[in-house]
């Protein structure tokens, strides 16, 4: 087993990412070590195809450690990230009659860990909840860092609060079922963590994509185990260091160049009802398009390009994004939840591994539209 410590320098608190083989068992007794004893009643939030395949070995723990278990399952899907959602998970842990020492177990990918969260978040002002992330792309990113919320009919992510789990249980075991999609999707991900904040960290991956080894079928799982642990150490010591996001904080150690590509991603997930993209596969294409800007502002060389590229395409097939209308993805982007007195804060390259916070002023509407263009219709 794999550990990563994840310290909050602002509050003097921590929690553990436990990576490995077969942790689902072993869940009930992490969270009663996690929560010191406390906590009577367990509430798994999931959705049925994810619960089918691992909520029995999860429930099982929970029941052996001495918990009383419900669970309630909510649809599968980014669409179904939204407030009539929430307000369900907040009626069934009203109902259950959850205490303030009791606690929510999140089971599935990021819409599930970002949903569950959230009603963590707010019910009695916050309670315990516990994060179980069983896609690629939930156990290196989203599961990880404390943000959460739902998506209006406006925007991605525009409801939410930061409310950090107690625990993080990534069972690797869970990536041997996913979908070639899905893998993708997270490969593009820890493709933009290592661009924004560690060469290193993006040769190790890209070296990982290189040798093959990313489909579900042939999956290495001591080396992706390797790779996981460094994906979370990375997003660990930015979110140590800038917990909430800081709107004043510009450096490159700021918590918002995370949001690379996802100003782009977050617009074609919107632009198409959430149901043509997985969110990874919208940030591939966002990655590039911020790329193409970085290059076009100066900043970005074009060799540096051709290697963001090469990552992209190394990640998998991506959905063709080049016939949705340029003007309404501009538009949505000018919306987006990061921007500050009525412009978009942009997550720019300087170099692989070095990111940069560039004010939408910069950013003309023909540059966007070139870019857009450029990078969209390359990959149709």
């Amino acid at each position: 087993m794999k550990k990563v410590r994840v310290a909050l320098e602002s509050r003097g608190q921590a929690y553990e990412i436990m990576i490995g083989r077969g942790l689902l068992s072993k869940v009930g007794s992490e969270i009663r070590r996690s929560l010191q004893r406390k906590g009577h009643r367990a509430v798994i939030i999931s959705n049925r195809r994810v619960f089918d395949r691992y909520g029995r070995p999860v429930l099982d723990s929970l029941l052996s450690n001495g918990f009383a278990v419900s669970h309630w399952l909510m649809g599968e899907g980014e669409r179904f990230k939204s407030i009539r959602t929430f307000e369900k998970a907040i009626s069934v842990l009203s109902g259950i009659g959850l205490e303030r020492h009791d606690v929510v177990v999140a089971l599935g990918g990021g819409v599930v860990g970002d949903l569950a969260g959230f009603a963590a978040a707010v019910y009695l002002r916050g309670i315990p909840f516990i994060q179980v992330p069983t896609t690629f792309l939930s156990q290196i990113d989203s599961s990880v860092g404390g943000k959460t919320g739902v998506n209006l009919a406006t925007g991605k992510n525009l409801v939410g609060a930061f409310h950090q789990p107690r625990l993080v249980v990534i069972d690797t075991e869970t990536l041997g079922t996913l979908p070639a999609r899905e893998l993708t999707a997270g490969w593009c991900e820890a493709v933009k963590n290592g661009a924004t904040g560690s060469r290193q960290l993006f040769q190790q991956t890209t070296e990982f994509l290189a040798n093959g080894l990313t489909k579900s079928g042939a999956l290495q799982f001591g080396q992706l185990e390797s790779v996981i642990k460094s994906q979370c150490a990375f997003k660990a010591s930015i979110v140590a260091g800038d917990e909430r996001e800081s709107i004043d904080r510009r450096d490159h150690r700021s918590r918002r160049i995370l949001n690379f590509g996802h100003t782009v991603g977050h617009a074609l997930e919107a632009a198409t009802g959430y149901r043509r993209f997985r969110h990874g596969e919208a940030v591939g294409h966002g990655m590039l398009v911020a790329g193409e800007i970085s290059k076009n502002l100066g900043l970005f060389e074009a060799s540096e390009l051709e290697l963001l590229r090469d990552a992209v395409r190394l990640c998998g097939p991506l959905p063709a994004a080049g016939d949705i209308d340029e003007q309404a993805i501009i538009e949505i982007a000018s919306r987006d939840k990061k921007s500050i007195e009525g412009q978009v804060q942009w997550i720019l390259l300087e170099r692989i591994g070095r990111a940069r916070i560039v004010d939408g002023g910069s950013v003309k509407p023909q540059l966007l539209r070139l870019a857009l263009r450029a990078a969209l219709k390359r990959q149709t």
